[in-house]
């Protein structure tokens, strides 16, 4: 068997790096993928239907009334539609407001560390953001596939935010 020539002591493993420093507070690190995404809106589910909870008790809108037999029901669906206007308002403006804010996101976002951008990494205005807002109802409108899109897609987007031009993305 032929002997392999002595080259010397093994070449030591290069040096730790010690200064290698994460990424800056709100730098993108990737796209918000769809689970993410889903426990967001959880999040945010919660904070709006407590709010509209108070806003109902305060207007005195109930879902179920005390005693049905002398409710009108003429009346109970027109409670019902200046409550579900309302709702409706409060939803778009608190999702239109959050994500064109300087944080760029809800609190639902924020809490799993999600930002919405448009496609250049800038923060989105209040007319892109009310328009992701309403197209999202499309997302929903066809069997939420507009939604499931988030799963499929290379930059995770679901068809609201391929219509609005943005992205969302991770920032921790």
């Amino acid at each position: 068997m032929p002997s392999v020539p002595n080259s010397g002591p093994a070449a030591p493993p290069p040096p730790p790096v010690w200064d290698a420093r994460p990424p800056a507070p709100g730098t993108p690190t990737g796209y918000g993928g769809f689970w993410l995404r889903v426990v967001a809106y959880i999040i945010d589910g919660i904070i709006l239907n407590i709010g509209l909870g108070v806003v109902g008790a305060i207007l005195g809108v109930s879902l179920i009334p005390v005693d049905p037999a002398q409710m009108d029901p003429a009346d109970a669906m027109s409670e019902m539609g200046t409550f579900q206007a309302i709702a409706l308002v409060a939803s778009w403006l608190y999702f239109a407001l959050m994500e064109s804010s300087a944080r760029g996101a809800t609190v639902g976002k924020m809490a799993v560390g999600l930002r919405v951008v448009d496609e250049n990494g800038q923060r989105i205005s209040f007319a892109r953001a009310t328009g992701r807002f309403f197209a999202k109802f499309i997302s929903a409108l066809i069997l939420l596939i507009g939604y499931l899109m988030v799963a499929f897609t290379d930059r995770k987007r679901g068809l609201h935010d391929i219509m609005a031009g943005t992205l969302v993305v991770k920032i921790r």
